[in-house]
């Protein structure tokens, strides 16, 4: 059971007389935000969230290291930094790193650094970052050899004020957090807590199988809630509809889950387990698998899956060092049909995804009549990807633990290799091309 309590180290408390604005008020303003617009701080972005007003003040943690921050644009030499964390925040516009010294967000398109946070030397490490869409409230969890934080408390970090301002504490590590508008989400070991993010009242207990990765996904559509996470099974998926309460458990593989991914409005739900040569889409309202696609024939770890926008396309990262995408002839609003093929695209991208030699279907063995990935992108091996679709069309966005930025092109006509657009090393950000 997590404990709550507010943090507040002297620093002057907010103005009593200023405006207050909700959370749910202010991130409502993030729709309006233009995607392609970068900006110099996470404060910048939008008003003071109060969500220190809600909070019980308690006396300042001794423990605390007092944040030291720098910017991108610093005159200080550089310092070498190793990464702990690297995820990409709700609509794929910013991705977030946490390194052993503190944590950087950066924007996407166009790819640079917005914002860092270093802090003082004996501590640092970021082990979590979680974002909110563009917002000044963040997720922090301490990681690494010198964690800034416990590794078993979630701060609620409020760069407009350069403090945390709140913490959740656990019995066990915090395995990850997902944040939305309304909710915190905290992944332990072996349970999974839901918050109601304006006043951080414990709405839900989950208990799963063990998921030292921390797996869980939500959506993010206004008006509704769906939350997948592993079940009590091998190869088990639990589904939670909140708005209309009802659990849905889904068998998607025979090997334990590795990674998954939600549509944003929480309808498709795609899945891979550890053997890695499968992928599944599911309807989440009624568990009905709707496609499956192949990676390969060898196992494989499945390190990222990313649906686009419209959940057209699918894109997939591996240990093979390739990056697929693949097309999805599924209509959401109609579980279990698919989508009418009438435009080019879709046309030629069904065809070149499905094996030549499926007319043997139902003779030679599945591997034959698989689907298979329509486009592809070579990576240096034995660095772990995630993935992501880009706000311009056909583009994927591809992230390494080894600093890189990707940003490539495919072509929904004719597949086949994606083009490289542009390459930054996050780390190194003289090594450009």
């Amino acid at each position: 059971m997590a404990t709550l309590s507010a943090y507040s180290p002297p620093w002057p408390n907010p103005n009593p007389n200023a405006t207050v604005l909700s959370l749910q008020e202010a991130a409502e303003g993030l729709e309006s935000q233009s995607q392609s617009q970068s900006y110099d701080s996470l404060s910048s972005i939008m008003p003071q969230d109060h969500l220190t007003e809600q909070l019980s003040p308690v006396s300042p943690n001794p423990n605390y290291h007092a944040p030291a921050s720098s910017s991108p644009d610093s005159n200080s030499p550089p310092v070498p930094v190793s990464l702990l964390h690297l995820s990409f925040n709700q609509d794929f516009g910013c991705f977030s790193t946490g390194t052993d010294h503190g944590f950087r967000i950066y924007n996407c398109d166009p790819f640079r650094e917005i914002f860092r946070r270093d802090f003082e030397r004996g501590g640092g490490g970021i082990g979590v970052v979680e974002m909110l869409f563009r917002c000044n409230i963040l997720a922090l969890v301490g990681g690494g050899s010198n964690p800034q934080y416990p590794p078993n408390k979630v701060m609620i970090w409020d760069d407009h004020q350069s403090r945390c301002i709140g913490e959740l504490s656990f019995r066990s590590e915090v395995r990850s957090v997902k944040l939305r508008r309304d909710r915190i989400i905290v992944v332990l070991e072996q349970k999974i807590f839901v918050y109601n993010f304006a006043d951080l009242k414990l709405l839900h207990q989950i208990e799963t199988i063990a998921n030292s990765k921390g797996l869980c996904a939500v959506s993010h559509g206004a008006g509704t809630l769906v939350l997948v996470c592993p079940g009590l099974q091998k190869g088990q998926i639990r589904v939670e509809h909140y708005a209309s309460k009802r659990t849905k458990f889904i068998m998607a593989h025979d090997s334990r889950i590795a990674c998954f991914a939600l549509t944003q409005d929480g309808q498709l739900l795609a899945t891979a387990s550890t053997k890695g040569t499968l992928v599944r889409i599911f309807n989440t309202a009624d568990g009905t698998l709707l496609q499956e696609v192949r990676r390969g024939a060898d196992r494989a770890e499945i390190y990222s899956l990313a649906f686009s926008s419209t959940a057209q396309w699918l894109a997939v990262s591996s240990d093979k060092g390739t990056v697929h995408v693949f097309s999805l002839k599924i209509n959401p609003g109609s579980p279990g049909t698919e989508k009418s093929h009438n435009t080019t695209d879709s046309n030629a991208a069904s065809t070149s995804s499905t094996s030549s030699l499926s007319f043997f279907k139902g003779v030679l063995p599945k591997y034959f009549s698989s689907e298979w990935s329509v486009a592809q992108f070579r990576l240096v091996e034995g660095s772990q990807y995630i993935v992501a679709f880009g706000h311009q069309k056909n583009t994927v966005v591809i992230l390494g633990l080894d600093g890189s930025f990707y940003r490539c092109q495919f072509d929904p006509v004719n597949g086949g290799e994606m083009t490289q657009l542009e390459y930054h090393n996050f780390l190194k950000p003289e090594a450009a091309f």
